[in-house]
């Protein structure tokens, strides 16, 4: 597509709100139809924005009265989740990449693939075969396998990378939608965080969303909560191992019972339960208001992810054995192939979801003080 030309999709996306603009029956299923209602037209930056608004709940599709197989044919759900991953690419860091997300399921896989793959050969080439397969035990077993200065150099130099390009794309972004649609106000700030962490806007207006048919549930919202608060604890096990090796001189591997093992059990759990779930949704749920397009990379990443939580939970059972080492590499591979493929995959959701939802709060305000 040239610069400055719209998407066969933008424009799609446009035709639908329109009608919708009109008909308005949906105006209280959820963020995105309030925040229609608030728009004359619809420039590409608005629509953006109201596609990342949605969260795929799917209710205004089966509540439609010009859903397929009527000729206006509106389908938000898919339509606005096609929108959302042309933004991912749109924004991407460095720009080049945003090709990555046509083949958003063949890079997850083979980065997960060369990511086991290199780290395997690297161990095998700097340790002896008879301590990379003899079992550890005691302080430092884990960098007799992988010394702790590669381990922490892979690390920072992945995870570094990761996160710079999602924050240039969020930057980019942020710029071409209007940012937050205004100055910072807590409490819009305050609405917004409350979003994210309760997922509200998955459960409908209380009853749930239409997760698989016309019936309510609030199954995706449960199973993603699970990923996301499982993610959470992950990250919290390894920040309170780096404060243990760092600030109190307590190595790793450290017992069961110690704060970095239990965050990192309890959200391995959380993340292979809510991975699975979501990738069973996927599966058996009414293929109608969902868009084919997409799925490749949404269950390559859902895979990732549960793999990462399985060896870490593998390697937490047999960490005292001779196949530690082997398993150590495997599941660093994939947390390290899983870090660079971060800024070209579904996880950048997070953040573009984030910004349309500090800019939906601050706008309800603004509309609120008018009408008063």
């Amino acid at each position: 597509m040239q610069p400055g030309t719209e998407s066969e999709t933008v424009a799609e996306a446009r035709r639908q709100m329109e009608i919708c603009n009109a008909c308005r029956y949906c105006e209280g299923y959820c963020a995105v139809f309030p925040a229609m209602a608030m728009r004359r037209s619809f420039a590409e930056a608005d629509l953006t924005h109201l596609a990342n608004l949605c969260h795929g709940c799917k209710g205004c599709y089966h509540a439609c009265q010009y859903a397929p197989p009527h000729a206006f044919g509106i389908n938000i759900p898919a339509t606005f989740a096609e929108l959302r991953h042309e933004s991912y690419a749109q924004h991407a860091w460095p720009a080049p990449m945003g090709r990555a997300f046509e083949r958003n399921g063949t890079l997850v896989t083979l980065a997960a693939s060369l990511g086991i793959a290199i780290t395997l050969i690297l161990v095998a080439a700097l340790q002896d075969p008879a301590v990379l397969y003899s079992a550890q035990t005691g302080v430092g077993a884990f960098f007799r396998i992988i010394p702790y200065w590669l381990m922490v150099s892979l690390a920072t130099l992945t995870f570094g990378y990761g996160v710079f390009a999602m924050a240039m794309g969020a930057r980019s972004y942020w710029r071409a939608t209007g940012g937050m649609g205004g100055s910072f106000a807590p409490a819009p700030a305050v609405e917004a965080t409350v979003d994210i962490l309760t997922l509200r806007n998955l459960g409908g207006g209380g009853h749930g969303c239409n997760d698989l048919d016309e019936g309510f549930s609030q199954r995706r919202r449960h199973f993603h909560q699970a990923l996301l608060y499982g993610f959470l604890l992950c990250f919290a096990a390894t920040t309170t191992g780096a404060i243990y090796h760092h600030f109190l001189g307590w190595k790793s591997p450290h017992a069961f019972f110690s704060l970095p093992v239990q965050f990192g059990t309890w959200g391995g759990v959380l993340m292979m339960l809510g991975a699975a779930g979501l990738m069973h949704t996927k599966i058996i749920t009414d293929p109608g208001p969902v868009s084919r397009k997409v799925m490749g990379g949404e269950f390559a990443m859902l895979g990732l992810l549960f793999l990462i939580a399985a060896t870490g939970l593998l390697l937490l059972a047999i960490r005292h054995t001779g196949a530690m080492g082997v398993m150590l590499a495997i599941h660093l591979g994939l947390v390290f192939a899983f870090f660079l493929v971060m800024p070209y995959s579904k996880m950048v959701h997070g953040i573009y979801r984030g910004i349309a939802l500090l800019r939906n709060a601050k706008e309800k305000r603004t509309r609120t003080t008018v009408a008063a």
